[in-house]
């Protein structure tokens, strides 16, 4: 902003660098009160909260700006990574103290500014730059005919039909065990791989491909062995082999915070051969577990008793997953993987997951570690601990579920300022390098369904019943359409890897978990939805600016949202109308005119300005 107020965090006049800084970095300080106010007086106050440290800077005047006095100091961040709380305290001549936080004046300073202070290091840039698919094997392809799943573990059975409804009723017990399959399998995925290119995708992120009792895999059997029904171990090499011949990455889902009850290590209903936690004592895995009267009462991943939570902190565990030169970390990477996704990273403790990067860096070049958190992961506060996925010793990025939940908001109705701020936070907040890592995602394997979210017009049901049944009616799919293109075309011009969550460019719907799982419906595509898919895909894959470029608001207001994407020698923006109505929109252009690269729709400019005749409910990206 021009013209500055009192303090403004993101005014590089106020405040320079913008945003986190590495450790070491000098970051200057200026703060404005009017001088009519009668501060003479200005003092930084910072909490820096890992250390537990309180430090003062005396702020001196540096003269009269117009009708304000500016005080300005200049200080040195950490040497460490730091989360850096500060405000500003003012005195007046009688001694009287007012004090400036992000609400403005105030008594107490209760809401002052974060300053994220990291540690510098390698990124992969091969991930923020490109898009990322996301596939849940058991329903995305089936190469030949399904393996039969007799005698695998946790008494499997196969629909008879690629698309049938998924089993959605819980067993006589009660408990939902996901036990119906389709057949989706490794190989599967590898022939499709060029369907893939057609999309632009440069990365697969596949949910968990190892032994399980369930269709999701998130109850893991045994990390060391790919599920049979999805393949071998050699199916997972040819495919990452198959998809680095066509500058593909694949990364995989590491559920490390809990396992499943019916696995190897606990082995509750004898499956495996060997003797595991809940058997015997001394059994080789028994102190991977907490118990609080064996076997039947012991900690689990929510309370959920097929879930038993693992002992992090275990050495034995950690040499397993991470440590030991054939660890599973290490391992599967060694076979072809280019990453990993941590599952539930917020109950993972900092230190187990700074222990995986460290691993992947040992094994391989330019891995990615992504993690899912749910929240802005620069100031998370899990389990009463504050953390420091991004700090640069832990991820490179997280699952941007805060974009999705502005994004979303917006197009549902909310005002576009409200996501600019939204966003604007998570940049500020973040190191740069790791806000251009994130997975930027509108669905996922623990959502409804993107088209199904944006076109239900009331709360969708709870009821799995009703869930099944609940489909959207032709108007709504008509209006969820154009928003999903309004959505997709502000992800693609984003900082970070849009991510497509398989199904959702041929139009899939559906409720939460299992109808947000069904069988990709191959032969019965909506073909023109496929189509603008592979164009977003095409323009983010040419054009560096959409990969690299600065983030740059033009106008925020209302219905309407439009943004650059700018590098030295290139501009992209992007403008998004989510209104039911048409509306007209000026923006500053410095070209002769300025042509839509999705529709190919071209707009003259006129004194410096182009005037934008914007549909209802439509996005467009100029150039």
């Amino acid at each position: 902003m021009s013209e500055p107020f009192v303090f403004d965090s993101r005014c590089t006049y106020c405040k320079e660098p913008y945003g986190a800084v590495a450790c070491g970095t000098e970051i200057s300080f200026r703060c404005r009160p009017l001088s009519s106010a009668g501060f003479i007086r200005c003092t930084l106050v910072m909490h820096l909260e890992f250390s537990d440290t309180h430090l003062e800077a005396a702020m001196p005047s540096t003269g009269i700006e117009g009708e304000r006095t500016c005080f300005a100091v200049t200080i040195t961040a950490p040497d460490q990574p730091e989360l850096m709380w500060y405000s500003f305290r003012l005195q007046k001549p009688d001694g009287s103290v007012t004090w400036l936080d992000k609400n403005g004046y105030c008594r107490e300073a209760s809401t002052p500014w974060q300053q994220t202070v990291y540690r510098p290091s390698q990124y992969p840039a091969w991930f923020g730059k490109g898009i990322t698919y996301q596939i849940f094997p058991d329903r995305f392809f089936c190469s030949g005919t399904p393996a039969d799943p007799k005698g695998m573990l946790g008494n499997r059975w196969l629909h008879e039909k690629w698309g049938e409804e998924p089993a959605w009723a819980p067993d006589p017990d009660g408990e939902i065990r996901n036990r119906d399959f389709f057949g989706g399998n490794l190989k599967g995925i590898t022939e499709k791989l060029d369907y893939l290119k057609t999309l632009g995708v440069t990365t697969i992120y596949m949910c968990p491909i190892f032994e399980s009792a369930s269709n999701h895999r998130y109850n893991t059997g045994d990390y060391s062995r790919v599920d049979p029904m999805l393949g071998t171990e050699e199916d997972l090499r040819t495919l990452c082999t198959e998809a680095k011949r066509r500058n593909m990455h694949v990364i995989l889902d590491g559920v490390f915070n809990h396992i499943g009850s019916q696995s190897l290590y606990f082995n509750v209903d004898g499956h495996y051969s060997t003797l595991g936690a809940a058997q015997s004592k001394d059994s080789p895995w028994y102190h991977w577990f907490r118990f609080s009267q064996w076997p039947n009462e012991y900690e689990s991943w929510w309370g959920f008793k097929t879930l038993p939570a693992v002992e992090e902190s275990n050495p034995d565990y950690i040499d397993f997953i991470i440590d030991s030169e054939d660890s599973i970390v290490r391992r599967w990477l060694r076979c072809g993987a280019d990453g990993w996704r941590l599952d539930v990273a917020d109950e993972l403790p900092d230190s187990f997951i700074e222990k995986i990067r460290t691993a992947m860096e040992e094994t391989i070049d330019d891995p990615l570690l992504i993690g899912e958190v749910w929240d802005d992961g620069s100031n998370k506060i899990a389990y009463n601990q504050r953390r420091k996925y991004l700090l640069g010793t832990e991820t490179h990025g997280l699952m941007n579920y805060p974009l999705r939940t502005a994004l979303l908001n917006y197009l549902r109705g909310g005002d576009a300022d409200d996501f600019r701020e939204a966003v604007e936070t998570l940049r500020e907040n973040y190191p740069r390098d790791a806000f251009y890592s994130c997975m930027n995602l509108l669905g996922t394997h623990d959502t409804p369904r993107l088209l199904t979210v944006l076109g239900a017009d009331r709360e969708l049901p709870k009821e799995r019943k009703d869930q099944a049944e609940f489909h959207l009616s032709p108007q709504q799919r008509s209006i969820a359409l154009a928003l999903l293109r309004c959505a997709m075309t502000v992800l693609y011009a984003f900082p970070g890897s849009p991510m497509v969550y398989y199904g959702d460019e041929a139009g899939m719907e559906g409720c939460r978990d299992p109808f947000n799982r069904c069988c990709y419906p191959w032969g019965k595509e909506d073909h023109r939805l496929l189509a603008f898919f592979r164009r977003l895909g095409e323009i983010r894959n040419r054009n560096v600016c959409l990969q690299e470029g600065e983030l740059h608001w033009l106008f925020t207001s209302g219905p309407l949202l439009a943004f650059a994407r700018e590098t030295a020698d290139q501009r992209i923006v992007t403008v998004v109308n989510r209104d039911a109505w048409r509306h007209v929109l000026t923006i500053p252009w410095s070209g002769n005119t300025a042509t839509d690269l999705i529709s190919g729709r071209t707009f003259a400019m006129k004194d410096g300005f182009v005037e934008l005749v914007l549909e209802a409910q439509a996005a467009m990206m100029l150039a």
